[in-house]
């Protein structure tokens, strides 16, 4: 899995818990202060990962510096999946 898939992904989630397309992506944007995410859609943009990367997050590992930006979302995402079983059939 590498980090551009894993970007696609959560533009993907963050479009469908927005309800409108969200495009063109950086590492730097802000998921909170430049997309607007809240609590729910946090949680449902985390959910969405779980279902496209087969992931089960334990939130006893979830740190809010992991939901700065895309890029350390998306850096969360591939740690995950590294350390996951399913992650580690998909590597």
């Amino acid at each position: 899995m590498d980090h551009r898939t894993v970007v696609s992904a959560i533009e993907a989630g963050i479009s469908e818990s927005l309800n409108r397309p969200v495009t063109g992506l950086t590492d730097d944007t802000r998921l909170f202060e430049d997309l607007h995410l809240d609590s729910t859609t946090s949680l449902e943009l985390l959910m969405a990962m779980e279902d496209t990367f087969g992931l089960l997050v334990d939130p006893d590992t979830l740190d809010m510096d992991d939901f700065r930006t895309v890029g350390s979302f998306a850096a969360f995402v591939l740690r995950e999946l590294q350390a996951s079983p399913a992650g580690e059939e998909r590597a």
